[in-house]
């Protein structure tokens, strides 16, 4: 990123110079990064953006119109939630198939609430409240015997968890650069599949591409369709970078090594009297996420004990997702969220869980 700021510094696909020239070299560093990282065989079938939730916006807003229907759970965070609730509002059909209250979710189920004007299911791959992962694999399963799309929020697994957009029959799949990519705030988007009709997905946002310039039309082609004015280069170096790392890490080493810290952290809570952990507590079934309550301390109160007194930082109430909270009975009080990533170790899992259990004493 410092090398882009000081060394370059253009405005990718907007001019012939050798500086712009680079710049466009690093988005597309950062496009094949992105590919490469969750099974995508085409890099220019990657749509950065924002973030997740701009990604997630694109695919809801471009693809549903009044009179469709879209299936969801009941385990997804408001940035799935609040933009299906508008569309609602538009004329659009919304079911929430309801995860049990460990987060599963009923397969049977969901399939029974596909109807002849089902053109979308829509799910995170994990909870950001408690960690459990939905099936993806199996939905895509059902959505293509129904010759439906399934768009997915991998907000919570790409880069610590497999994913393979082709192998897993995912349609459309809405990432975050700045979680387990590893990269800066700022970065994300949409990955688009083959399967996706472009014809009949809208843009959120129309403008300069740098292509096409004779044109006052939007051009139609991937990804410059989806991509409208001076993108986030020097953020797109940053994930590029980050990914980097992870590849090299490897997906499936970081996945296994989180498990384990997981459920050491899972077992160590378990001990701590009174203390209620969301979800199955199986780490196998969970991303290194983990929502607890201490009955008789609010949340808040927790999370500033392990703030102040203890130098832990976690998240309190309820992480952007009502709905997850009222499936998993802890809305609306919400509930202490722990969640780590590759560099932390059993020192750090012991000291949570030693700073819990005297948070957990001193109020008993």
């Amino acid at each position: 990123m410092v090398h882009f700021l000081e060394e370059v510094g253009a405005n990718p696909g907007r001019s012939a110079h050798s500086r712009s020239i680079e710049a466009a070299r690093v988005v597309y560093g950062a496009r094949e990064a992105v590919a490469e990282l969750l099974g995508v065989s085409d890099p220019n079938r990657v749509v950065f953006g924002l973030n997740l939730t701009e990604g997630l916006n694109l695919a809801l807003h471009g693809l549903l119109k009044p009179g469709d229907h879209v299936i969801t759970s009941s385990l997804e965070h408001n940035a799935m939630m609040r933009p299906l609730r508008e569309l609602e509002a538009q004329g659009v059909a919304v079911t929430l198939v309801p995860n049990t209250p460990a987060g599963a979710l009923d397969l049977a189920y969901l399939e029974a609430a596909i109807r002849p004007e089902t053109t979308l299911i829509a799910l995170n791959h994990a909870s950001n409240v408690s960690g459990m992962l939905q099936p993806a694999r199996e939905v895509a399963a059902i959505a293509r015997a129904h010759d439906l799309l399934l768009l997915v929020d991998s907000a919570q697994t790409a880069g610590c968890h497999p994913i393979h957009m082709e192998d897993d029959e995912i349609d459309l799949l809405a990432f975050t650069g700045h979680k387990s990519m590893m990269g800066p705030m700022g970065t994300g988007g949409l990955v688009i599949g083959s399967r996706v009709d472009l014809d009949r997905f809208k843009p959120l946002v129309q403008g300069g591409t740098g292509s096409r310039s004779e044109s006052e039309e939007q051009p139609a082609f991937l990804p410059d369709r989806y991509e409208s004015g001076t993108p986030n280069a020097v953020g797109l170096a940053g994930l590029e970078a980050g990914i980097r790392w992870v590849l090299g890490q490897t997906v499936g080493t970081i996945r296994r090594r989180e498990e384990k810290l997981t459920q050491y952290l899972i077992d160590g809570l378990r001990d701590i009297p009174g203390l209620i952990l969301s979800g199955r507590g199986e780490a196998a079934l969970q991303m290194p996420t983990v929502s607890l309550s201490l009955p008789g301390i609010p949340a808040s109160e927790v999370g500033l004990r392990l703030d102040e007194d203890h130098g832990i930082l976690c998240r309190v109430g309820l992480h952007c997702a009502p709905a997850a909270h009222r499936t998993l009975g802890t809305f609306p009080d919400g509930t202490v969220r722990l969640s780590f990533g590759p560099f932390i170790d059993a020192a750090g899992i012991e000291r949570a869980v030693e700073a819990l259990t005297r948070i957990a004493q001193n109020s008993a």
